[in-house]
Parts: C-alpha cells; structure tokens; sequence
C-alpha cells in the first residue's frame, strides 16, 4: 500500500494511527490507495497491541423493556461522539447470565463497562476496575467509592405518583410490582409509603401485587387479580412499578369491564413512548432515559482517560406527567 500510495511506511502507519500529523494532499493519496486496494484495518490485532478496545459495553437489566433501549440510545450518542462503538447485551434479570457477560467483556478488553446490575452489591462489579476494566452502573444509586453511578431518585418517583392519587381522593391504592429483590421496584415502593405517611396514614395502607417480573404479561395477570377482588375491597387506583406493568394492567382491566380511571385510576413509571399511545393514554413518572445513558457513558470516557477522575454518584430528578388514566377527558 504504501508502494501503491507512494508514501513510507511511516506515513501510512501515521495516516492509520495520528491522521492529524499528515497533511491533506497525502492523506488523501494513502487513503485512495487504501481504497483501491480494498485494504480493511485489522482492529483485533491493534486492540492487542494497546492493551484495550474501542468499544463500550452496556449491559442491560431487560432488553423488552424500552426503558433501556432508550438508555442504551444516550450512550451510543456519547460512544460515537468519541469514536467508540457499544456492545449491547442482556442479563435478562439473570444473575449467572449477567456473570457470564462480565467475564467475556473483561475477556474482550472492553474499554469500560456500564451496567444495570442484578446485585448491585456483586463482587465482580467490585473485581473489574481492580483489574483495570471501567465500571458505571446504571438507574441504580451506588454509593461504595468503588464506581460512578447515575440514577433517578426512585424513592421521590414512587412519592409523587401516591401523592397524585391521593390527591384525586383514593382512598384504597395498590402498588403492583415486582420481584423484590430488583432495587427499583423497592425504592419506588418506599416512596409511595413515604406519601401515606405524609398524608397521615400508614405506610401499611398499600395493597402489594407483587409480580413475577416488570412485563406486560404480568400486569395483565395483575389485572385479572385485582379485577376478581370484591367491589368493597378493590382498590381503585393503582400504582405500578413500570409502563409495561401499567400497560398490561391498563389491557386486562379494559377487557373485564373495568373503566379508566372511572373504576381504577393508573400510575406508570419511565414514561416510554407507548405510555402516550396506549388506548387510555398513561399516567407516568418520566425519567431522562437518553439522558442516563449518555451521562454514564461520558463518565466511563473520562474514568478510562482522566488519570485524575473521580467518582461521581450523579441523581436526575424524575417528574409526573399527567395523562387521561389519572384524570379522565
């Protein structure tokens, strides 16, 4: 190539490496060279050669739901900013499986890790950096010294949705959300607490459904359950712990007979896009979703290249936005 371009073989390595360093009538004979030679970098073996990739990884908690794909979309604007690209993947709520992704990133020299973890308490996610592979977490507020984290105040989040159907006079209100052991789901309960207890009443109040899982299916199945409760004791509002459950919950609910909000009220949370296209438009506690992950992203860059980084614990500030499931027309 460098016969073909009529160059050295140290301008070609510097057009490839430092392009800064070339002057623009000779970059532009390599690189038509490059083209008529059909020539293709060998990333992998330059990768070896420094030590680590171009390349992010965001490992995310559920891939169905669109709250993280949207995540996932604030980090590729920052990754591409900086001339990376992202591996995607899914843990799929799966502790092992999430494991098994974390060896295989680290196995890959990716050049940092953000992550929505199962446990955010897992000794892997404490072992990476010790080994020189960046860390972020992700909609979960890590506090450790160990990592950066950005997250939304879910506590404040599950505090404003009670607090507006308290203020719609409910007086029965369920809380549909689960499994426990997803720090989200507790954190947006314990705000919806917080609000009874403000409003003088006791935390206790709250009819729990819990789910299986934060999916339609299981909001549906919600529905069907809170639908056959008797009429005296059906709560007639309920607060979910995400969209998908909402919407599920919204779907059964509309196909027993059941009037929204006229019979039960529905509060969301992450407002994704089909929140405002359901056919009662939802209710929902919105979060900067591309916002996270572009934030994230931007703080794993600098970990990776700041030699005097410092980690950060950033918390966004979600909002209520009222729609006709809440209200009405």
């Amino acid at each position: 190539m460098a016969a073909a371009a009529g160059v050295s073989l140290g301008t070609v390595s510097n057009v490839l490496n430092r392009p800064e360093m070339v002057s623009p009538a000779t970059r532009a004979k390599v690189e038509a060279a490059m083209e008529s030679l059909g020539f293709v970098r060998n990333e992998s073996a330059r990768q070896l050669r420094a030590g680590s990739s171009r390349i992010l990884a965001y490992l995310m908690l559920d891939a169905g739901n669109p709250f993280f794909t949207d995540v996932a979309r604030g980090v590729e604007e920052a990754a591409r900013a900086a001339g990376l690209s992202v591996f995607l993947c899914n843990s799929n709520e799966d502790a092992g499986r999430e494991a098994d992704y974390l060896d295989l990133l680290e196995q890959q020299r990716v050049q940092g890790v953000l992550i929505t973890p199962v446990d955010p308490d897992s000794a892997r996610l404490s072992n990476l950096p010790a080994r020189g592979t960046p860390v972020v977490v992700v909609d979960r507020s890590i506090d450790n010294g160990e990592h950066c984290s950005v997250a939304v105040d879910d506590v404040f989040g599950g505090e404003i949705a009670l607090s507006h159907l308290l203020e719609l006079g409910h007086e029965r209100i369920a809380f549909v959300g689960g499994p426990n052991n997803i720090g989200q789901v507790t954190d947006r309960r314990a705000g919806a607490r917080r609000a009874l207890e403000k409003a003088g009443r006791s935390g206790e109040e709250l009819v729990d459904l819990v789910t299986g899982a934060l999916t339609v299916a299981e909001g549906r199945g919600a529905g069907q359950r809170l639908a056959g409760l008797p009429a005296a004791r059906r709560p007639t509002a309920a607060f979910c712990a995400n969209d998908l459950l909402a919407l599920g919950l919204l779907q059964q609910c509309v196909s027993l007979g059941l009037r929204v909000p006229d019979d039960l009220a529905i509060v969301g949370y992450d407002d994704i896009e089909f929140a405002a296209a359901a056919a009662v438009p939802l209710t929902s506690v919105r979060q900067p979703r591309q916002l996270l992950g572009r934030t994230a992203a931007e703080l794993l860059l600098d970990e990776s290249g700041n030699p005097d980084h410092e980690h950060q614990r950033v918390t966004f500030t979600p909002e209520l936005v009222v729609r006709t499931s809440t209200r009405g027309n």
